[in-house]
């Protein structure tokens, strides 16, 4: 999953979380706002210098900007055609081989008609867990989640749920249709928290969730340590805090801005390059 999903709800570990939500591999990746602001109030920055600290997001805060997440499980095969990039696998248990980026192998068990369990592995080791479920009335999917994709380091855990908006296909399972992501209702305190260190030109990133960088301002890519992606990372600064741009296989895979406000919260926007999505969120200093 990243790890939906996103990532620290902050930067990395808030892009894990969507990507968790997405692919159920870890995009941290998983990982990741400002909603406690309108859209449109202008809130005054202070120096860059000002993210230092220890951040923990406020998960009531988030708020999620994409098109709806798309699954089909029907005749045995289960799809998702919203994921980036999209799959499909056998859904009898077993698993299977995929090409995604944190997962080479998936299984897709359907417990009942209105329940599946979906696991992926990376190098034959258990990277993510998404347990799927439809309410009685088919209207609500709510995801339970545990992104172990993180090498020894504590796996992240939690919940959200989504309202259906496009019905699933005659004789297709419940979790089948177009589902528009709602909240975050539950994110283990490893998923929520993240540190920002400015060094001279240096930043240094890391959160309990077991990701970690040291990226020169302006300078080139540096590795995440403890995505087993590959993904690296680019800084710069802007006005009152930094810009963090992910990069994967040569190409841009998302965005995060982060600035410290007035009154002293963290307010970041993390921009999906793959699937165009946007989610926003403020967190505060702990």
């Amino acid at each position: 999953m990243r790890k939906t999903t996103i990532a620290a709800l902050a930067a990395v570990s808030l892009i894990a979380l969507s990507a968790c939500r997405q692919t159920t591999t870890g995009e941290n990746a998983a990982a990741s706002e400002n909603a406690a602001a309108s859209e449109n109030a202008v809130v005054p920055a202070v120096a860059t210098g000002g993210i230092d600290g220890t951040w923990k997001a406020d998960i009531d805060s988030v708020q999620i900007d994409q098109k709806p997440d798309e699954y089909l499980l029907q005749a045995g095969q289960y799809s998702c055609k919203s994921c980036a990039p999209s799959y499909k696998v056998a859904a009898d248990g077993a698993f299977h081989p995929v090409n995604l980026p944190y997962a080479d192998s998936m299984s897709v068990k359907v417990d009942d008609d209105h329940n599946l369990t979906r696991t992926d592995k990376k190098g034959g080791k258990v990277v993510g867990d998404n347990k799927f479920s439809v309410s009685a009335d088919g209207n609500t999917l709510t995801v339970a989640f545990t992104d172990s994709s993180t090498p020894d380091a504590k796996p992240v855990t939690g919940s959200y749920t989504e309202t259906r908006v496009a019905a699933a296909p005659a004789g297709a399972h419940a979790v089948s249709g177009s589902w528009k992501p709602e909240k975050y209702n539950s994110v283990t305190e490893e998923g929520l928290t993240t540190t920002y260190q400015l060094a001279g030109d240096t930043l240094n990133m890391s959160s309990p969730a077991g990701q970690s960088y040291s990226a020169k301002i302006g300078g080139p890519e540096a590795p995440i340590k403890g995505d087993i992606g590959g993904t690296t990372v680019t800084v710069e600064k802007v006005d009152g805090g930094i810009r963090e741009t992910y990069h994967r296989g040569g190409k841009v895979t998302g965005v995060a801005t982060s600035t410290v406000g007035a009154d002293g919260k963290l307010s970041v926007i993390y921009e999906s390059k793959q699937n165009g999505s946007a989610t926003r969120y403020t967190a505060s200093k702990s």
